[in-house]
């Protein structure tokens, strides 16, 4: 296992499968400036599997495919079964906007994948056109559900924007309280250089409890120290509830002290820290005949033991701007 110089134990990676997506959330990527990585600049499905391999020779016990949309690369759900036939005991989830994820569920728990997280902003369906600019509300709502029933645990994560979708509390804890989902709330970072982040927008963990515990008794749940699975989130059960509600505060709380994680760009870099533009870029050592994956494994290991603390995210903050230029669904959101 690779351990930091601050003592993290880094155990688990998110791996960015594509910076593609088929919806144009205006705080994420303002589709008239987004410039998308060529095709042969991607990870091939290969490169990303002997990676995953690598990662758990590294001790990296979870794995996290992301984008960008995952489901729109072609041929992704044929690289699921991949995996879970070579790498079988592999902790693998998902993070989805569910869009494309009908008539999936049965598939994803053939193989394994028990937990997977669909973002999901606002449970108004006019909203969620005005968000992402398409109408799919629908497919959305459906594809949880769809999950449900197949025994698949699902997180429902909402990027918490003040004056977009805060009027909507009473709403998200109802569908907290009535489905067995854990609603986790995530404070709006200012990732990107074209990023739509202004302080208008910034509804801080601390309202944000507040205003969910006018709809709901809420008691922090507190995790089993020896299977502490749930994230940075803050949990709460809802009281009467079959959900829970989480709370993400990287901002006005951050978390850097305990974070376990590396991040896989889709065009073949490493980043140590979500809030740092500093990447180790490895496809083309990756691709040479004479390094390959031994050559990316060294240059892994010592960029995880020098692992930063992203404390520059409160720095920056103060000067109100993005705190690193990658887009989000190019690193990996």
């Amino acid at each position: 296992m690779i351990t930091d110089q601050h003592g993290r134990n880094v155990n688990y990676m998110r791996i960015s499968i594509t910076d593609r997506c088929n919806l144009r959330c205006f705080y994420c990527r303002p589709c008239e400036s987004f410039h998308n990585i060529p095709h042969q600049d991607l990870l091939r499905y290969e490169e990303l599997l002997a990676l995953m391999k690598m990662a758990r020779n590294l001790g990296v016990e979870k794995i996290r495919l992301t984008g960008g949309e995952p489901m729109v690369r072609k041929d992704f759900s044929q690289f699921l079964q991949r995996v879970h036939q070579e790498l079988p005991q592999l902790d693998l989830r998902l993070t989805t906007n569910a869009t494309l994820l009908n008539g999936q569920a049965p598939l994803l728990a053939q193989i394994g994948l028990d937990k997977i997280n669909i973002s999901l902003d606002t449970l108004r369906r006019g909203k969620y056109e005005l968000i992402t600019g398409r109408d799919r509300f629908v497919q959305v709502r459906r594809a949880i559900d769809q999950c449900l029933d197949h025994g698949i645990a699902v997180k429902v994560n909402v990027v918490a924007l003040k004056g977009v979708n805060d009027e909507e509390m009473p709403e998200f804890m109802a569908f907290a309280r009535n489905l067995p989902v854990d609603l986790r709330f995530i404070e709006f970072m200012p990732i990107g250089r074209d990023s739509a982040w202004a302080k208008q927008y910034f509804w801080p963990a601390g309202d944000i409890l507040r205003q969910a515990r006018d709809h709901a008794d809420l008691t922090p749940f507190v995790p089993d120290p020896e299977t502490h699975t749930h994230g940075p989130a803050q949990l709460y059960t809802i009281q009467g509830g079959l959900g829970r509600l989480g709370i993400i505060s990287p901002l006005s709380n951050h978390f850097c002290g305990t974070c376990n994680r590396l991040r896989i760009t889709s065009h073949g870099s490493l980043r140590t820290c979500l809030f740092s533009d500093k990447e180790y870029r490895f496809r083309a050592m990756l691709r040479h005949p004479k390094l390959g994956i031994r050559a990316v494994e060294r240059l892994f290991r010592l960029a995880g033991e020098a692992k930063p603390v992203g404390y520059v995210l409160l720095k920056e903050m103060a000067r109100q701007r993005p705190v690193c230029h990658t887009a989000m669904s190019a690193i990996g959101g």
